[in-house]
């Protein structure tokens, strides 16, 4: 399963009403950690964010510590990754969501997002790449 850098943000100590990783210990999921994977530019995304809203660097560290010792972690720069994203950007017009889009297309898995666009091409998306987008309350009990 992929997951959109939204559910990263709790590692920063950014609050989230769909703290993904919080529900996956309480076991309010099947989605198991071990399953997770994500885009190595989540990460750099989830840097920008952070410095945005002003967290202190020292978590941010503590956060890619944890991603990359509890997660499967793809580059963006995989050139199928890089071809399927160049596809998307028809559907959608942020990059970054398209190269984390296409790694879901490009390693045939399940895609959990809260971006409302993402959300609302999911069908073109599942007919086109074979692979669900999900949301929280998808997967949630």
């Amino acid at each position: 399963m992929i997951l959109d850098t939204t559910y990263l943000l709790p590692l920063t100590r950014i609050d989230i009403d769909t703290d993904l990783l919080q529900a996956i210990a309480k076991g309010k999921t099947n989605v198991k950690l071990e399953e997770i994977c994500i885009n190595l530019i989540s990460i750099f995304e989830l840097q920008a964010k952070a410095a945005k809203l002003g967290i202190p660097a020292k978590f941010m560290v503590k956060a890619v510590e944890a991603i990359l010792k509890a997660f499967r972690v793809e580059s963006f720069y995989n050139p199928e990754i890089v071809e399927v994203s160049y596809e998307l950007r028809k559907l959608i017009p942020d990059y970054i969501d398209c190269v984390i889009v296409a790694t879901a297309a490009v390693l045939k898995e399940d895609l959990v997002t809260e971006d409302s666009l993402i959300l609302a091409k999911k069908d073109a998306i599942t007919e086109k790449y074979g692979v669900k987008v999900l949301s929280f309350k998808d997967i949630v009990k």
